[in-house]
């Protein structure tokens, strides 16, 4: 529709199956990373996809742009059916971790496969006569109310559309700012992305240190740090050398504090359901678990935020102008550094108690251990 499309009506059907296709492939994408890395991996490996999105998202405007310029409208098209041509022959040759299984475990003789199981008598005194307090049941509601009322999910819900938000707000406004201010062309506009994607090469390590430590930190000290960047672009309000310095060295930093935050919630949702099916129990959320509706909902909030961040960047610079779009940004990021620095990870009180707690029996060990008398 995209490609052929000559009417209003159908370039927007066609943006709308292009988002529900995008939003159904990085959600399954994201519940199949799970299922391979496993949870204990999963903030590495969300880096590697956060620098597969960051390149995408610097490769994507450059390349559409020049072959634009040298080859016409109908090239890009070309070009995007190829990506979704090799795109649909790497999900053929996938093989998923639970059919890949079945290759790795040793195989039996046919004999010992068409032995049937022993039956094992069980007294009928040990048998629960109430099913409903097996510690194994299964949560009645759907995984995703059950998820939605963690107030930690929602903490990470709204750092993603906060994150989203910031992230996009340029989309809008850089371009046109460059361009005013500098006089740079298409190519210049698409380059000054660039400060701000080198940093998610990074992505991995902050994963790292999010399966081993947590997400709380990064989460807070990027939106933290990031609050006194953003207001800083008021300082970007002519045009020279040292302006275009100036805002090159702030958008490297932005880019920094933005890796600190979107790959340890990318990890979040994967925590938040772990920490949740430990509450409730196993295989509260089903056989299955519950990753790929939390990715769902990571997707929205994401969503969400790339659908507000242009807007508004957009309305506030042409009602009230880029000084004020910026500390708005900036307040944005640091209000979200106060769930993400309490809820995040698992509230901080309760990691307070926990550690009181441990302190404590510590000590009384301790005690235990001195007062033992000396044979």
């Amino acid at each position: 529709m995209l490609c052929v499309g000559n009417s209003l009506s159908l370039l927007v059907v066609g943006r709308l199956l292009q988002g529900i296709a995008a939003a159904v492939v990085a959600t399954v994408g994201l519940a199949l990373l799970v299922d391979t890395v496993g949870q204990d991996n999963i903030g590495q490996a969300a880096g590697w996809v956060s620098i597969s999105i960051s390149i995408a998202y610097l490769v994507a405007p450059l390349l559409g742009g020049v072959v634009y310029a040298r080859s016409g409208y109908y090239a890009v098209y070309y070009m995007a059916f190829a990506l979704i041509a090799v795109d649909i022959i790497l999900r053929i040759m996938l093989i998923e971790r639970k059919h890949l299984k079945r290759w790795e475990d040793p195989v039996s003789s046919p004999a010992e496969r068409a032995r049937p199981s022993p039956v094992i008598q069980v007294p009928s005194g040990t048998v629960d006569a109430n099913p409903s307090t097996s510690t194994n049941r299964k949560f009645h509601l759907a995984p995703v109310i059950s998820l939605l009322s963690s107030w930690r999910l929602l903490s990470a819900i709204w750092c993603t559309f906060a994150q989203a938000t910031i992230l996009t707000s340029w989309d809008a406004v850089l371009p046109l700012r460059v361009a005013t201010l500098f006089g740079w062309t298409s190519l210049g506009a698409g380059l000054i992305f660039l400060p701000l994607t080198i940093p998610s090469f990074a992505a991995p390590a902050v994963g790292w240190y999010s399966d081993k430590k947590g997400p709380r930190l990064p989460v807070f000290l990027g939106f933290l740090l990031g609050a006194p960047f953003l207001i800083l672009l008021r300082l970007v309000n002519h045009g020279g050398t040292n302006q275009i310095v100036v805002l090159c060295v702030l958008m490297t930093f932005l880019g920094v504090t933005m890796t600190m935050v979107i790959t340890p919630l990318l990890a979040e949702f994967t925590y938040v359901v772990d920490a949740e099916e430990r509450r409730r129990g196993p295989h509260s959320f089903g056989d299955r678990g519950a990753y790929a509706q939390a990715y769902g909902l990571f997707m929205t909030a994401f969503a969400g935020g790339m659908l507000v961040g242009p807007l508004w960047a957009g309305l506030i610079v042409t009602a009230a102008g880029w000084e004020t779009m910026a500390w708005t940004l900036g307040l944005l990021s640091a209000v979200s550094a106060v769930p993400a620095g309490l809820i995040t990870g698992g509230y901080i009180w309760e990691k307070r108690q926990d550690k009181e707690t441990a302190d404590e029996e510590k000590m009384d060990r301790h005690q235990r251990v001195d007062t033992t008398p000396q044979q």
